[in-house]
């Protein structure tokens, strides 16, 4: 018969048992609330950023031990997911996953945004870069940039240009288009890379502003043709498309960031564990390699990493949205 436990190795025990419930808790806190985990997207379905998120959301329910949800809340260049993010639980539940544009460049040209990512948001894990790039419809004439240029003036100097968002990068870059080659060139803003991509395939805008995500694969297809992209190099998947600084329109190196978001309030230990799991998803080949072939290149970010990428982009953009006169609005 096996002799009662004296009082301190009792003790002892209760404390182990505690320490280690505790560390399970921590570990399997989402998995314990029987709540799937909502992934917000700010486009609508069949876009870029809409591909990415469906990517993830696979593996990293594997690694979290609930179900995650992809949910399109599409509208002002992400400023409804944004403002969804803001309001909901910080219980881990409830996550952003988001480029550059709604973090960094909405804030600073939208006057009441709703949201401040400084202060109703935590970075949770960044997991790639990528370049927005120019490109033209099929029924377009073009081959190439001076091709599209030419074109341009031969319509007049006047000219349409798709982008998927107002007040964003592509705005931007459009009006630096059409300034530095004496040209009227007018961003049409959408709801999305994907309206946009639907009306450059049908031919109903002759050109387009947007991610390599949204554009590669009818790039490949043939169906539109990029004709020059963003970034300090040019792009494994299309090395013979020129960067902008080679053409003569430098300021445009700095490559935006994708990330996943959590409101403010979340707990460290809970960040920490879907940060994990961001990072374990990325280590699968067929991950990355999916992502790849989208035009992203994948690197994981800790939290920490992202927030000081994010602060960085923000104060870069800040010059170049100044210096373009333009004005919140």
């Amino acid at each position: 018969m096996s002799r009662p436990a004296s009082p301190l190795r009792r003790h002892t025990l209760q404390l182990a048992g505690a320490l280690l419930a505790a560390s399970l808790g921590c570990g399997s806190a989402l998995a314990d609330t029987g709540k799937p985990v909502k992934l917000l997207v700010g486009f609508p379905a069949g876009g870029g950023t809409d591909a990415i998120a469906r990517i993830l959301a696979e593996p990293m329910k594997d690694a979290l031990g609930v179900p995650v949800i992809v949910e399109n809340k599409a509208g002002a260049g992400g400023q409804i997911a944004a403002q969804a993010l803001k309001a909901a639980a910080p219980d881990g539940t409830t996550l952003f996953l988001s480029h550059d544009h709604s973090i960094s460049i909405l804030p600073q040209v939208v006057k009441q945004p709703g949201f401040d990512p400084a202060t109703d948001f935590v970075p949770v894990a960044g997991f790639a870069t990528f370049v927005n790039a120019l490109a033209v419809s099929g029924g377009t004439p073009a081959k190439t940039y001076k091709d599209y240029l030419a074109w341009v003036k031969a319509q007049g100097g006047k000219g349409s240009v798709g982008i998927p968002a107002p007040a964003s990068v592509p705005q931007f870059l459009v009006q630096a288009l059409g300034q530095r080659n004496g040209l009227d060139l007018v961003a049409v803003p959408y709801r999305g890379s994907a309206p946009m991509m639907g009306d450059m395939l049908g031919n109903q805008i002759p050109a387009g502003v947007g991610s390599i995500p949204d554009f590669i694969e009818n790039h490949k297809a043939g169906k539109l043709r990029v004709v020059a992209v963003m970034g300090k190099e040019r792009q494994a998947l299309m090395p013979d498309v020129p960067t902008l600084a080679e053409l003569g329109l430098p300021g445009f190196e700095d490559v935006p960031y994708y990330g996943i978001f959590a409101p403010a309030g979340t707990p460290a230990a809970t960040v920490e564990r879907l940060g994990a799991a961001v990072q374990k998803a990325l280590q699968r080949p067929d991950v990355k390699d999916r992502l790849t072939g989208m035009g992203l290149t994948v690197g994981y970010m800790t939290a920490a990493q992202l927030g000081a990428r994010e602060r960085a982009y923000t104060q870069a953009w800040a010059k170049i949205i100044r210096d373009s006169g333009f004005q919140p609005q």
